[in-house]
């Protein structure tokens, strides 16, 4: 998943992070000339990351569409559709869901609401919130579906995803929401790694915690997070006290850990995975 200060899935102060999203949320802009061939960005701009458990594939959610990344060779495009997909999360075999922008030759509302494919990305069909929310932060855990909407700062929570019970109203980066509790969760935000242990209604500061960036928690006794610089922690105690682990080179802009040790991480040069837990990242895979 992406993360970004709101108006926030790249980064170094408020004003550099606003920037960057405001960016994402322009439609491509037609050629000046009619009979110009249009020409394909390819993967830019990554927003989310997410593992199909249908065949362990990774796909990174982009401003230019979904994409396929290979364990070798180029990214892979999932169709021809190029919807600025800025909240994603896998539910399940070949059944994600995404938030965003549509493709900028399709007409209608801005904002996507939730979507849901279920055919792993090849198509998508509209959930709820059609033209009022944004999110550009997604998990589904525990029966729910948590989401962080950039148009209003609200997280909020469903059960059926069509009707949405808003909990606290935060600028957060990213959040993370424990395997084994669905009340427990942590943001990442400006001043700090918060806490909240009522299912987001409320969130307390973590004092002595790194100042994350983006936050995944794959496992019930680990955490992994990284900062704006690319160093990446663990957490063994519920974000409590963390170590510093390795470091990817580049800006962060995604983050998913598939278990304690495999973790990948998108910055915008490649997708760096790391398979002892975030000590040592030496495969990365280019964006184009």
């Amino acid at each position: 998943m992406t993360r970004r200060w709101p108006t926030i899935r790249k980064l170094v102060t408020i004003a550099t992070l606003g920037t960057v999203a405001a960016a994402c949320s322009q439609t491509s802009s037609p050629s000046s000339s009619d009979t110009a061939p249009e020409v394909d960005p390819g993967l830019a701009h990554v927003h989310g990351l997410g593992v199909d458990p249908a065949d362990g594939t990774l796909y990174a959610a982009s401003h230019y569409g979904l994409f396929r990344i290979p364990a070798t060779g180029p990214p892979e495009r999932v169709t021809d559709r190029r919807q600025d997909t800025m909240g994603f999360t896998v539910l399940g075999p070949r059944h994600f869901l995404g938030s965003g922008h549509p493709d900028p030759r399709d007409d209608g509302p801005k904002h996507l609401g939730l979507i849901e494919s279920t055919d792993a990305g090849q198509s998508w069909r509209s959930l709820s919130l059609t033209g009022k929310a944004d999110f550009h932060a997604l998990e589904a855990k525990h029966n729910q579906v948590y989401g962080h909407d950039s148009q209003s700062g609200q997280l909020m929570v469903t059960t059926d995803r069509q009707n949405w019970d808003p909990r606290a109203r935060l600028a957060l980066a990213d959040f993370a929401v424990s395997p084994t509790n669905q009340d427990l969760l942590l943001a990442t935000t400006q001043q700090g790694l918060t806490r909240s242990s009522d299912g987001g209604r409320t969130f307390t500061p973590i004092p002595n915690a790194p100042p994350l960036l983006l936050v995944d928690w794959p496992t019930a006794d680990t955490l992994v997070g990284v900062d704006m610089d690319g160093n990446a922690y663990t957490s063994q105690d519920t974000g409590t006290t963390w170590s510093r682990q390795g470091q990817v080179h580049g800006k962060p802009e995604a983050l998913i850990a598939n278990g304690a040790k495999e973790v990948h991480v998108a910055t915008e040069t490649g997708i760096h995975t790391s398979h002892d837990g975030g000590r040592t990242f030496p495969n990365r895979r280019p964006l184009t």
